[in-house]
């Protein structure tokens, strides 16, 4: 029987109401390892016993969200795209 290990990471934008976020998180065999509060820029660990036996910087994953904010700034800039109406 084989093991999942999955790194999910993603950046959105709601320009209508001015607001973004994204999510960083690795996950083990469909349980949260960890994820990265954004806001707070720090590693949340699920279980505490956790970040004793490992650790995870942050900044690496503020690096890549800045990376998908970038990715996404240059796709909608190279798009043909209109803002939705309500």
């Amino acid at each position: 029987v084989g093991h999942t290990l999955i790194q999910a990471e993603f950046y959105q934008r709601d320009e209508r109401l001015q607001q973004e976020g994204g999510e960083y998180m690795f996950d083990f065999d469909g349980g949260e390892i960890f994820h990265v509060d954004l806001q707070k820029t720090e590693t949340a660990w699920r279980l505490p016993e956790f970040g004793e036996f490992t650790t995870f910087e942050a900044q690496g994953a503020l690096q890549n969200i800045a990376i998908d904010k970038h990715n996404l700034e240059i796709l909608m800039k190279r798009s043909n795209r209109s803002q939705a109406t309500t």
